[in-house]
């Protein structure tokens, strides 16, 4: 395996999650904003690996393994650290349906390929739209202090329940299209 650009940014992004930790537990005035920027960097990331790896023409099997894997492991890594900083039942419920939608996605995707039916589980555009809602509720939540008169920490917690709702609905548009496969699965 060659290391290219697109791989090398989304391992950077792997790289980022133990500092980022590190950095939200820091007491330092400023603290909450470097770990947004942190957060910021590693979705940065995200989009640019993508959009490299199709511009330059670098994709690969691995790539295409690692992004997802990157992500998943960035916003979980966040939503686990943000129910510790705002233990409220909407951070947790929020954070267990995002996370869990990833397992269960995850793993049917995983499945689905092992039969041959990946196509059936493509990304969506609900999917990218859950996305960028769940990306920035958790830079608003990272970050937490008003802004002047914006409220970051409840425009950050309503984003964060868009992308839970989102996140139900990308499920299910999923399991939607993989039940007639799963149902012929189920009944052999």
């Amino acid at each position: 395996m060659q290391l290219n650009l697109p791989t090398s940014l989304t391992l950077l992004r792997i790289a980022l999650i133990p500092v980022f930790v590190v950095v939200f537990f820091l007491s330092f005035k400023g603290a909450n904003l470097l770990c947004s920027a942190l957060f910021g960097l590693a979705a940065l990331t995200d989009w640019l690996d993508g959009y490299l790896a199709r511009r330059l023409g670098q994709t690969s099997a691995f790539g295409a393994f690692l992004d997802p894997v990157a992500d998943k492991l960035m916003v979980a890594a966040a939503l686990v650290l943000l129910v510790q900083a705002i233990p409220t039942a909407l951070m947790a419920v929020a954070a267990v349906i995002i996370i869990g939608r990833e397992i269960a996605i995850s793993a049917l995707r995983e499945w689905m390929a092992q039969i041959g039916k990946q196509g059936r589980v493509a990304v969506s555009m609900i999917g990218k739209l859950k996305t960028t809602a769940q990306m920035v509720a958790v830079l608003l939540l990272l970050y937490r202090e008003p802004v002047g008169g914006f409220p970051t920490l409840q425009i950050g917690l309503g984003f964060l329940v868009v992308a839970a709702v989102l996140t139900l609905w990308s499920m299910l548009h999923y399991l939607v299209a993989a039940w007639a496969v799963l149902r012929y699965e189920i009944e052999a």
